[in-house]
């Protein structure tokens, strides 16, 4: 039987494994949420009526929505994994500032705790990067800390 490390410090094989589980689970959530807005895929508005929503034009709802499906892509894969979390730290803020902070913090209610998480994760994924197991190290050396 294999013991145990006496260390709470990850190996990097479990950091990495970590990083692909955290990439998969914020980028599945932020391309539903984006799909919907910029798509109006699965009931969602599409970019007016999330614009309208917003009390905004349109161009709102699909930069919003490029922002959040592109921003998933860059971390689903790891490509530009700092410029696409860059895209959904901007979008969390705006979430939360603009719609959900009036709410409180429990989601049943309309509150931050749903962008707040996802601005979290991409956050680290910003100070991170994307790990080892990513399509970004196959990019220029100088196009892999993007």
């Amino acid at each position: 039987m294999t013991e145990l490390p006496s260390s709470t410090t990850p190996t990097t094989a479990q950091m990495n494994l970590a990083l692909l589980l955290l990439r998969i689970a914020t980028a599945l959530a932020v391309l539903y949420h984006g799909c919907a807005i910029l798509f109006g895929a699965f009931g969602g508005p599409g970019p007016h009526g999330f614009a309208a929503y917003m009390h905004a034009p349109d161009i709102v709802g699909y930069l919003v929505g490029l922002a959040q499906v592109a921003g998933g892509i860059a971390i689903l894969t790891g490509i530009l994994i700092r410029v696409g979390s860059a895209c959904i730290i901007i979008v969390m803020l705006g979430a939360i500032f603009l719609v959900h902070l009036q709410h409180g913090f429990n989601i049943s209610a309309g509150g931050i705790e749903y962008a707040l998480t996802q601005l979290l994760i991409a956050t680290a994924l910003l100070i991170t990067g994307a790990g080892a197991y990513s399509l970004g190290g196959a990019l220029p050396p100088a196009l892999r800390k993007l």
